[in-house]
């Protein structure tokens, strides 16, 4: 004989569970009541709202994703991420400021040094780098490159920074000769293995790859050991979608790892599972596309959980932004914008939607890599006040507090939670 007092309770407070006991007395009980049910965290991969305070010392000086795609294109239209407040981050033409932002937003500097992906994820979930991941601007050294080859049993063309679909194009015809692996990297903490399918079968260059993760420790411990296998004849190569990486362990635990722990369910999609060496996840979806990735989000928005639901659309980095083809970078927002709606309605009256970014890779910038930018963050949902400002934030790790703290979990290693000012505390 229960009844439970829930009516009228401010999200995130505590509720009031009354027994009557065996002599006919009420008694009391307190339990927490965390203050949302589900949120949704959608990283925008590349998507910067311009240059971080710091952007010149990695010499991207006017780097802005939004504004400079926008007057590249013209107008760049995204009115459901403009309601929500993004025109206020950053000047967009075509998706102007709002002064009734359905919910709060906020722009997120990068506290770690690094402008990579692996960075930028670990401190949005709480974990901020105190040393940067090394990079290798001058290719891999020598010593090392030979024990990888003497591991592996075979000789390695390449290793020197370069854009992944240009150095197949290059070293291609001479890798199909001898059979050797294509070793690069970029301005990212990355080792990467290309090779044709044909030449070295998928699990042979996964075990490479795993080689060299297991390798790739102290000094030379990279972000991620990336294998990219492709096919197709000279002059015609094209990457496939059986990429695979194989990352560090993040140094302390992540907000994944609070939530598995208080018994939350923790389900990834895209290459979540791989930027934490799938440790704090329930479920993973390694979706490799943004069409995919957004009709696995509504399939998993479809069904019952409790937890978060962590999701990285990449399309704008991997297919556009690396690329610089401001056109397709916009294109891919759009489709974005288009089919959050669709989010926005699965979502209960205690879900919420974050959406932010890890890093920029402005479509409009020199070179190929990612540009170190400021993030947008986004936060709409029952739960969430409406039309909060919460200004410049000083850490990606703000996010994961706040989550953090509506979940009821922590605390986590870093960052600073607006929990209390966006309503869920």
């Amino acid at each position: 004989m229960y009844r439970q007092r829930l009516a009228g309770l401010p999200p995130g407070r505590r509720r009031y569970r009354y027994a009557l006991s065996i002599d006919g007395s009420d008694s009391e009980e307190e339990e927490y009541m965390a203050a949302i049910e589900r949120a949704v965290v959608l990283v925008l991969d590349g998507v910067g709202v311009g240059q971080a305070p710091d952007a010149a010392r990695y010499g991207d000086a006017g780097a802005n994703c939004l504004t400079n795609t926008a007057n590249a294109v013209g107008a760049l239209r995204l009115p459901v991420m403009g309601s929500m407040g993004l025109g206020n981050l950053t000047p967009i033409a075509g998706t102007p400021p709002t002064a009734n932002a359905i919910g709060a937003y906020a722009r997120l500097d990068e506290a770690a040094a690094g402008k990579d992906s692996t960075t930028g994820h670990w401190e949005l979930m709480g974990v901020t780098l105190h040393q940067p991941l090394p990079t290798y601007p001058h290719g891999f050294p020598a010593d090392l490159v030979a024990r990888f080859e003497a591991a592996i049993g075979r000789g390695t063309l390449g290793n020197k920074p370069a854009s992944g679909t240009v150095i197949i194009e290059e070293l291609g015809a001479e890798h199909i000769r001898t059979g050797k692996p294509i070793l690069y990297t970029s301005g990212d903490s990355v080792f990467q293995l290309a090779a044709h399918e044909q030449v070295i079968p998928l699990d042979d260059l996964y075990h490479m790859c795993e080689i060299a993760r297991g390798m790739l420790t102290g000094e030379h411990a990279v972000g991620r050991v990336i294998a990219r296998p492709f096919i197709g004849e000279p002059g015609a190569f094209t990457r496939t979608p059986h990429r695979r990486d194989f990352s560090l362990l993040p140094p302390a635990p992540t907000l994944l790892d609070l939530l598995v722990e208080a018994g939350y369910q923790v389900i990834g999609i895209g290459k979540i599972e791989d930027l934490f060496a799938f440790r704090g996840l329930t479920k993973s979806n390694h979706t490799g596309t943004n069409e995919a990735g957004m009709a696995a989000a509504l399939d998993e928005l479809t069904l019952p959980f409790r937890g978060l639901l962590f999701v990285n659309l990449v399309d704008c980095d991997q297919v556009y932004g690396h690329r610089r083809n401001p056109q397709g970078y916009a294109h891919a927002l759009e489709d974005v914008d288009a089919w959050l709606p669709r989010v926005l309605d699965m979502l209960g009256p205690r879900d919420a939607l974050f959406i932010t970014g890890d890093h920029g890779t402005d479509p409009t910038y020199t070179g190929t890599d990612h540009t170190r930018e400021a993030v947008p963050m986004l936060a709409a949902g029952g739960p969430i006040t409406p039309n909060v400002n919460l200004g410049v934030r000083a850490s990606f790790a703000d996010l994961g507090a706040t989550l953090a703290e509506a979940f009821g979990v922590g605390p986590l290693e870093s960052g600073s939670s607006f929990a209390r000012a966006i309503g869920l505390a």
